[in-house]
């Protein structure tokens, strides 16, 4: 627990410098307005992925001082993130980084996890698939478009306060489970050291947004998420190659039906922004009898009462996948179970048909 502890502190402190420091400073800023996905009311630095990596650098001294596992391997998986970092810092600063050079740089982090730690993926456990992992190079190519697509799936959620923190601490927690489970201790503790990092950064992003996750962050616990999986899975033959999947399931549907909605409903490039993800839905139409309000304090808790409809999702997959690991046929089935409850629910919104059990009943007189 030292590791957790450590690496909340030191992600917490430096969120705390950022806000102090940073709220009208040019640099690492989000200004208010300035596109469909904006809905903060005051600049906000995104520097939150900043303050989540000095929390690992901090819980990488203590496996240093405690050696629980091998710190090696520690400090080899956060050299093989920092491209992903890199690429999503550069966008947080100039704004001037693209979608597909954030990937790009999230392809090296890959790369080098496959160098550094064999991380690479060796099965799908479906018996007519998996002979193709055989071969070296469909491993490596398949890799790289999975632990990038999952680092561009949380930036995609990334849209609300507390929305991919608490999805990828809970994504993290139940990774971290199962690796208690089997008994690989590098994951466990790893998975200790990006929690802390997350819930010290969470003590100022939720509920009031006061300082934001950035893509620096969102590409970083991607990436952290996807590799910790590849080697939970990879070193671990009673784990299905199905377990991490279907974590994932919400970020990365919304992901691909994003790609469907704009490119083949819309007519507009995947990489350009909107205002139809299934959190903007939730935000606007859901909880939608508070929009015409303009005051300021009324955005900021529409904004935090978001969230929580994407936790309560999420663990419609994390909760039967940490209790069916081993059973990929189980797991199959729920990850087609929850695509259908996505496109319920979204089709049941997007016609303000929205179900009833979604909305809370006399929140709006208490607020």
């Amino acid at each position: 627990m030292k590791v957790l502890f450590i690496s909340l502190l030191l992600s917490a402190f430096i969120s705390t410098y950022f806000i102090r420091f940073f709220q009208k400073k040019p640099i690492g800023v989000d200004p208010v307005g300035g596109g469909p996905q904006k809905f903060h009311v005051r600049p906000v630095p995104r520097l939150g992925g900043v303050a989540i990596i000095f929390g690992l650098f901090g819980a990488g001294l203590v496996l240093d001082v405690l050696k629980p596992v091998d710190p090696k391997q520690y400090w080899l998986l956060l050299i093989a993130s920092f491209p992903a970092f890199l690429g999503g810092l550069l966008e947080d600063i100039t704004k001037k980084v693209g979608a597909s050079v954030r990937l790009l740089f999230t392809f090296v982090s890959a790369s080098l996890g496959i160098f550094f730690l064999q991380a690479i993926v060796l099965r799908v456990d479906i018996p007519l698939i998996d002979p193709f992992f055989s071969i070296y190079a469909v491993a490596f190519v398949f890799t790289l478009i999975a632990v990038g697509g999952i680092a561009n799936a949380i930036n995609i959620i990334d849209g609300f306060n507390g929305v991919a923190g608490v999805v990828s601490l809970l994504i993290l927690s139940a990774i971290g489970y199962v690796a208690y489970l089997v008994g690989d201790n590098f994951v466990v503790y790893t998975c200790l050291a990006v929690n802390g990092a997350i819930l010290g950064f969470l003590l100022w992003n939720y509920p009031w947004g006061m300082i934001f996750l950035g893509d620096a962050g969102a590409y970083l616990l991607g990436f952290l998420i996807a590799e910790l999986s590849v080697l939970l899975v990879g070193r671990n033959p009673d784990v299905s190659a199905w377990f991490p999947m279907v974590l994932v399931i919400y970020p990365v549907t919304e992901t691909l039906f994003s790609i469907y909605r704009k490119k083949f409903l819309r007519g507009q490039s995947p990489a350009e922004p909107d205002g139809l993800h299934f959190h903007m839905l939730i935000y606007k139409r859901v909880l939608g009898w508070m929009v015409g309000s303009k005051e300021a304090k009324y955005k900021v808790k529409r904004n935090s009462m978001t969230a929580p409809y994407l936790w309560a999702l999420t663990l419609t997959s994390i909760l039967p996948s940490v209790i069916l690991w081993r059973n990929t046929i189980a797991l199959i089935f729920f990850s087609f179970l929850f695509i259908i409850l996505y496109a319920w629910l979204y089709w049941r919104i997007v016609r303000f048909k929205t179900p009833r059990f979604l909305h809370l009943r006399g929140l709006r007189d208490r607020i």
